[in-house]
């Protein structure tokens, strides 16, 4: 079957975000926006890691490639987004929807890894600030950065491959603003049980794995901080752990509640607010959260400004 959509292919109509035909321009400016400001803070921050020797720490190294990962996440989505806004009912080909799951699936997986891997950076720097430099060391940040974009991938693949074997109606409405994995599921027309089966096995145990770790990694830091005699010292430390522990919340709440469930619990209009939630919102928070209230990220940008703003010599 999967043979046979991708040459006779089905065609499936974006219906966006908000029920209805017809435009919503205050909606567009105000996703416009997100996704300007998700743009800049993202792009700013890698620029600012890559070109700025004092920002060579394993933290600025998964920093980096978080925000890289941010902002082809909501690439994948919010220009998609956008024009649907404007035009509801936009006709998708087959192959353009599952290339946009497959991407969308890979790089949410990603940035779910590389928040688990900051968060052991930081419990190691927290806990064992004196064995830090000989345990997080350069190749092991290479190690699980490229361990995050491989494992993402098979995973995105093996979903992508088993919910493009199902048939669909020659036309589709996608109650969404993409073609989401549970959308997809929800308008099969043949036997989904198989898919849903292997998909929830399999994508438990990879989503959960990063979760698990994410929370072992902050309860070893909550432990490290409530032994901390200095109150100053505990308020800045829950003040950055709260922040961050928001919006790691934030990400993996939505995304189980939204994967996690059985198709016959599918709520359209759920899905598509707690999508935004995960696609739109947490990646352009994550530049802000974990990096432009970090002192030595602000110094560095002043610094890049004040040079730029320099006259200078001929």
């Amino acid at each position: 079957m999967a043979l046979a959509n991708f040459t006779g292919g089905p065609e499936f109509l974006l219906l966006g975000l908000v029920d209805g035909a017809d435009p919503h321009p205050l909606l567009f400016l105000l996703f416009l926006g997100v996704y300007l400001l998700n743009a800049l803070g993202n792009l700013s921050m890698v620029v600012l890691v890559r070109s700025h020797g004092a920002l060579c720490s394993p933290m600025y190294y998964f920093l980096g490639h978080l925000s890289l990962v941010d902002v082809c996440f909501t690439t994948v989505t919010v220009p998609r987004l956008l024009a649907v806004l404007l035009h509801p009912g936009q006709a998708v080909s087959f192959q353009a929807c599952f290339a946009q799951m497959y991407f969308f699936v890979a790089l949410g997986i990603t940035e779910s890894y590389l928040l688990a891997a900051m968060s052991y950076d930081r419990a190691v720097a927290v806990c064992w600030p004196l064995h830090y430099s000989a345990v997080v060391t350069p190749a092991r940040c290479t190690a699980l950065v490229a361990a995050s974009w491989a494992v993402a991938h098979l995973h995105s693949l093996l979903h992508t491959l088993l919910i493009s074997a199902l048939s669909y109606p020659h036309v589709a409405p996608v109650p969404h603003f993409f073609c989401d994995m549970t959308v997809m599921l929800s308008l099969a027309t043949s036997d989904t049980s198989s898919a849903e089966t292997a998909i929830f096995s399999e994508g438990l145990a990879v989503v959960l794995t990063p979760l698990l770790l994410v929370s072992v990694s902050y309860a070893l830091i909550l432990l490290a901080v409530l032994a901390v005699r200095s109150a100053g010292g505990r308020r800045r430390a829950f003040s950055t752990c709260s922040a961050h522990l928001v919006v790691v919340s934030l990400f993996f709440g939505s995304v189980l509640s939204v994967y996690f469930r059985p198709s016959s619990a599918y709520s359209a209009r759920y899905d598509r607010l707690a999508s935004v939630v995960y696609a739109v919102v947490t990646p352009t928070l994550n530049p802000f959260i974990y990096s432009l209230r970090n002192k030595e990220v602000k110094g560095a940008l002043k610094r890049g400004v004040r040079w730029r703003g320099a006259p200078q010599e001929v």
